[in-house]
């Protein structure tokens, strides 16, 4: 003890990452050990006991389910193909059909945003003259909805999907699915937070009528742009694939720029669009959306996988599906995200969580990546670049693998955590963490900040409470 005691101090630290940066600031050695406590709540600890009682008795079935869903997700080859109209490219695509982002949700619960959103696509659409008309036509069951999952899509935020509206196409070549996601419109008043006035819908018809067949045509021209390889360069470059999107926006457009020269005629229309793009720092967020519906498809229907296979959230509910419980939703109310609010707004206009880009973290990006892109940590409300690794490392805790192809410099280029266990998540209490941005509450006002939120726990017990029942 006495020699002990004479030597220098030295510290284990279990818990806060932000108390061994303090000791190390003060020139003190700090080693680090990741752990939580595990779940308090008895029901969920008691389930998960279930879960795998059920799996020793199926001879580690869940194990190897777990290993086959992961690895299709691991080994998806997404590239992005084409940019076309609804109408012609998503499955099941009709007249006076809206889709949405989250699980399903009936007008009469929907939040403010998604409201605005779908009067403003039923107006641009031209199945209401304007806004009040287009809210009396879906209040009176005269438009129908339907969650983008349903039909191999997804959107942001609001993330409605009319006919009109082109969707970028991203086919993955490994497994031959495609998924489909809008064009991304920009920041500030957009649809996707709810925005629906004149110069919204201006906007969304320049994407249709001009921007949208330039995309397509250009990706047809050079059979497309395979997107693992911009995904892990712009990892590098500090991006994570949900708030931060600034490299591969840029890195998308270096692959896209000679061929659409070649394709768009009119100087001033492709002068139009090249700022468009490059003036879009989030515009490859739809892509990464696109890519990530296409990479976890192939892993649903795997019979007794806890993995989950979507994550998403309308605004008023959040929902989960595992790939051993097929298409089902398992739900629970949405939460409020915590983050930064821009000049003039504060917590009390903010809606709570809602979009589909929670896709990107079902994969291994967004808030699983953070450690990527510690300017995103700010900019989010998480503090700083060490509590942005220290997401990251939880995430580890609560997924299956670690994706070799994307990697993170700041952790040693280890692998982005990959394939979220449900069953990890309930026993761990850990939540997954998703960076998201904050719409206002009341339609046609549009983004008001951006935070980082956690999924609802209940999603995941209610998950494997159906996994139990499906095993025994």
């Amino acid at each position: 003890m006495k020699d002990l005691l004479a030597g220098p101090v030295r510290v284990v630290n279990v818990g806060l990452e932000q108390f061994a940066s303090d000791l190390r600031a003060a020139g003190v050695e700090v080693a680090e050990v990741e752990w939580s406590p595990p779940a308090a709540d008895p029901d969920a600890l008691a389930l998960a006991d279930r879960l795998e009682a059920a799996a020793g008795a199926a001879g580690d079935r869940i194990e190897a389910a777990n290993g086959e869903a992961v690895d299709r997700m691991l080994r998806g080859d997404p590239v992005l193909v084409d940019v076309l109209p609804a109408g012609e490219a998503v499955p099941g695509m009709r007249d006076r059909l809206l889709l949405h982002a989250g699980p399903p949700v009936e007008w009469s619960r929907m939040c403010g945003p998604m409201r605005g959103a779908a009067a403003g696509a039923a107006v641009l659409e031209g199945w209401a003259r304007d806004l009040d008309e287009a809210e009396a036509l879906a209040a009176g069951g005269g438009l129908d909805f339907a969650p983008n999952h349903h039909h191999d899509a997804v959107g942001p935020m609001t993330g409605i999907i009319t006919r009109g509206m082109p969707v970028m196409v991203v086919e993955n070549r490994t497994f031959g699915n495609r998924a489909y996601c809008t064009v991304n419109e920009g920041l500030g008043k957009v649809m996707r937070f709810g925005g629906n006035d004149a110069e919204v819908r201006g906007r969304l018809r320049w994407i249709a009528e001009v921007l949208g067949p330039a995309l397509g045509a250009a990706l047809r021209s050079g059979g497309g742009v395979p997107l693992k390889g911009i995904v892990a360069r712009g990892l590098a470059a500090g991006d994570e694939m949900h708030q931060r999107n600034v490299a591969c926006t840029g890195l998308l457009l270096r692959e896209l720029a000679p061929a659409l020269a070649r394709s768009v005629e009119d100087r001033e229309a492709l002068a139009a669009i090249l700022a468009f793009i490059a003036g879009n720092d989030q515009f490859f967020l739809n892509v990464a959306m696109a890519l990530g519906k296409a990479v976890a498809d192939p892993a649903r229907g795997v019979a007794g996988s806890s993995l989950v296979t979507a994550m998403s959230r309308n605004g008023t509910d959040f929902g989960i599906r595992l790939s051993g419980t097929g298409d089902r939703w398992f739900v629970a109310p949405v939460e409020m995200p915590r983050g930064l609010y821009f000049p003039g707004f504060t917590e009390a206009d903010a809606n709570p969580d809602m979009g589909d880009s929670t896709i990107v973290e079902t994969v291994g990006l967004g808030g699983f990546a953070m450690a990527a892109a510690p300017a995103v940590a700010g900019f989010v409300g998480a503090g700083s670049a060490a509590e942005a690794a220290g997401h990251t490392r939880r995430m580890y805790e609560i997924t299956l693998a670690r994706n070799s192809e994307w990697t993170i410099p700041a952790l040693d280029f280890a692998g982005v955590p990959t394939g979220i266990d449900a069953r990890r998540v309930v026993a761990s209490g850990i939540a997954p963490t998703i960076n998201t941005g904050i719409a206002h509450r009341e339609p046609g006002v549009g983004q008001v900040g951006a935070g980082v939120v956690r999924a609802p726990m209940d999603c995941f017990a209610k998950a494997l409470a159906g996994l139990a029942e499906g095993l025994e």
